[in-house]
């Protein structure tokens, strides 16, 4: 995987709790210590990028992680500053917002009778799921497939409404003087949907991408990972990987609780052997470690492991 091929993107999935964020950022170390610049990308809400780093990669910015040989920098995705950005192309070039217009109208009874129907929000905040959108668009992970089937037809069906309304107000705001053009935010959303089409395209490209799943040996988790690679299937992503974490290592004197935990573990692996969906990925065993994987030389030494 570091001797240099055409391959660029590795996007690594799973059920929560399997270690996907140590995987992934023990490969990240991996390609920087092989003399490849390197970045990884967290989307997860619940960001562990930073603990896995031990060096805070808050901030919606790129952070160059101190430590390994190459240039390996990290960026957790800010859903929040992503919405901010949007806002402030929504009221660029001085506008201050349809509620704020209606207010000083002396409408702004008329704004909280139609308070439910949102729309001045829709005017001047994102859609519902245009951070997680922006995320993709950034980040380049499987979000896209988490995200509602509709999402991209639905920012065409967003543009036209938002032009209908934005044309009624804008005649309104003619009339006093008061006119604001709101064209960033349909450009943007434009954009982002574009956008989209590329990442699709990208993660169907059998040469540049390869989505690597991450387990943990248990009934459960090899259930969902069968439905994740057909999910997968079904958008064409390719699949080559995948990844059993926290097996337990060989023992010659296991105590009871490891010994049916043990037994656990060898039924959820011949559930790989024989499913249809996971028998043909070449399977990779990683180990249960008896430390914490935090900081660029544990990482390095889960990477020494498992991408061997």
């Amino acid at each position: 995987m570091t001797s240099g091929t055409r391959r660029r993107y590795y996007m690594l999935g799973g059920k929560g709790g399997v270690g996907k964020t140590s995987c992934a950022a023990s490969l990240a170390v991996r390609f920087a210590n092989n003399g490849h610049p390197t970045l990884v990308v967290s989307t997860d809400p619940a960001h562990s990028l930073s603990d896995s780093f031990a060096q805070d990669l808050s901030g919606g910015t790129l952070v160059q992680v101190e430590g390994p040989d190459a240039p390996l920098f990290a960026l957790e995705i800010n859903p929040e500053k992503a919405r901010e950005e949007f806002r402030t192309a929504s009221q660029k070039n001085g506008g201050t917002g349809v509620k704020d217009f209606m207010d000083s109208m002396g409408l702004g009874v008329l704004v909280e009778q139609l308070g439910e129907l949102k729309l001045g929000e829709l005017l001047d905040t994102p859609p519902p799921g245009l951070d997680e959108a922006i995320a993709i668009s950034k980040g380049h992970t499987l979000r896209l497939l988490s995200l509602p089937d509709f999402l991209d037809a639905s920012i065409g069906k967003i543009l036209k409404l938002r032009s209908k309304i934005a044309s009624a107000t804008s005649a309104i705001k003619s009339v006093f003087g008061q006119e604001v053009q709101q064209q960033d935010a349909a450009n943007k959303l434009e954009q982002l949907r574009e956008r989209m089409v590329k990442v699709r395209e990208l993660f169907r490209d059998t040469e540049s991408t390869e989505f690597i799943i991450v387990t943990i040996p248990t009934v459960m988790a090899i259930s969902e990972s069968s439905r994740l690679h057909s999910s997968l299937q079904k958008e064409s992503v390719p699949v080559r990987r995948l990844i059993v974490n926290q097996v337990l290592p060989p023992s010659t004197s296991d105590c009871k609780f490891c010994a049916i935990k043990r037994k656990d573990q060898t039924r959820a692996l011949d559930m790989i052997r024989s499913d249809p969906e996971l028998m043909g990925l070449n399977i990779i065993q990683a180990p249960l470690v008896d430390m914490e994987i935090r900081g660029v030389p544990a990482l390095k030494f889960l990477g020494d492991i498992v991408w061997k």
